[in-house]
This record gives C-alpha cells, sequence and structure tokens, in this order.
C-alpha cells in the first residue's frame, strides 16, 4: 500500500486537474508565473538511470529531494508520466517524469502542460547536450531542437518552440560512430565524481531562474486553493 502522503498527492493532483481551467489570456498579456504553476519535465528514458541520455531525469530527481518532495511521486495515467508537485516562493512547480521513451517524451510534456492549463513558455525542458563538456550547464529561452529527438517531440507536441531548456552538458565524442553510444552509455567512474557538483549546479540555475521569473506582475488566478493541505 502506498503511504498515506502518496495517497494524498495523487488525489489532489486528480481534483486539480480535473477542476483547474485558466480564463482566456487578454490580448497582449501573459500570466507567466508567480500563480501560474511552471512545468519541469525531465527527458531521458525510463529504465535507464544512470546513462548521460537520461541526466535530465537525474537533475529532477536532485531537483524533487531539494524541494522536499521526494517522496510524493504519483503516477498519472492521462500523460503517462509521474508528476510531483512543490512550493517554491510564489511558484507551484510541477514536476514531470515522462514514462515514455526520450523520442516520444513530448506527448507526456504536452498532455501534462495542458491538464494544468500551462502554455509552451511555461514548460521547461532539462536534457542532456552533447555540444557542452560534462560539468558545463546551459539555459536556453527557447530555438531549435539542435538534434536532440527528446526536445524534438516536445516542439512538435507542443506545436511551439518556446520551451526555456536546461542543457546539461554530457561531452561529445571523438568519432562520430559512437555517439550513439555514448549517450546511450553509462558514466564512466571518473563522471561519477563530478556528478553530484553536476545536479547541484543545474537546480540552483533552474531555480534561480523560476524564482527571478516569479517575481515579475501576474495577471493569473489565485490557484492557492489547489495546493495540498
Amino acid at each position: 500500500m502506498r503511504p498515506d502522503c502518496c495517497r494524498r498527492t495523487t488525489l489532489w493532483l486528480s481534483r486539480a486537474m480535473s477542476v483547474l481551467t485558466l480564463e482566456p489570456r487578454p490580448a497582449g498579456k501573459r500570466w507567466l508565473f508567480p500563480r501560474c504553476r511552471p512545468q519541469v519535465a525531465g527527458l531521458g528514458n525510463p529504465g535507464l538511470p544512470g546513462t548521460r541520455h537520461s541526466v535530465g531525469l537525474a537533475v529532477l530527481g536532485h531537483l524533487a529531494r531539494r524541494l522536499g518532495v521526494a517522496d510524493t511521486w504519483a503516477r498519472d495515467r492521462r500523460c503517462a508520466a509521474d508528476l510531483a508537485v512543490a512550493s517554491l516562493e510564489d511558484a507551484q512547480l510541477v514536476l514531470l517524469r515522462p514514462r515514455r521513451l526520450m523520442n516520444a517524451s513530448g506527448r507526456s510534456v504536452a498532455r501534462a502542460a495542458e491538464l494544468f492549463g500551462l502554455t509552451a513558455e511555461e514548460v521547461y525542458l532539462v536534457h542532456d547536450e552533447l555540444d557542452k563538456p560534462l560539468g558545463k550547464v546551459a539555459l536556453k529561452l527557447g530555438g531549435s531542437a539542435r538534434g536532440h529527438n527528446g526536445v524534438r517531440s516536445c516542439i512538435s507536441c507542443l506545436n511551439s518552440h518556446a520551451m526555456p531548456r536546461l542543457r546539461i552538458g554530457i561531452g561529445r565524442p571523438a568519432h562520430p560512430d559512437t555517439v550513439q553510444a555514448h549517450v546511450l552509455g553509462s558514466f564512466s567512474a571518473a563522471e561519477q565524481e563530478l556528478l553530484p557538483l553536476l545536479l547541484e549546479r543545474a537546480t540552483d540555475m533552474l531555480l534561480d531562474h523560476i524564482r527571478e521569473r516569479s517575481q515579475r506582475p501576474s495577471l493569473g488566478p489565485d490557484l492557492s486553493e489547489f495546493l495540498p493541505p
């Protein structure tokens, strides 16, 4: 049987997503943050933790631990994902781990955004980046997929390039023929020593950006009634 906290989270998510609808946005107005929920989606391959391609999921796990919701993940079959909800000052974050493979993860991300009434600009993608060395982290505000199949899937399903992306460097191998094995392979022992600092740095960058955006004026409704008791 699930712990009581997980049961409460599941019931709250079901109630919130079945009730929550946002009024149409006035022309030229944006409801980004503080009282709307930004969604943070960690991209990876479920069932393959510890691989370079799933480093987005590792960052999301670290983020959940930092925010104190690591024990509250609840599966939602409507979007084929695990969800957790966390408060960050005035922002309310929906953390999402797609249960679909990387190349189809956009279906889970887009469905959850639809359920929570979010725009593409309110959906953060956390994913691996071949063109940055391990240890480098960068936040990119929209743009092309740059060859990343998970991001391409999200762009297609959300019909937008506007999602902010936290790109986690995994390094590119010297020989092009080894790229697939490198991406799907596990971190080496030496690389694993760098991971704790990398996860901490990535989480700091993500939270700092969400905090900064949450300070902007908002025209959104007060959704505090949907917070878990």
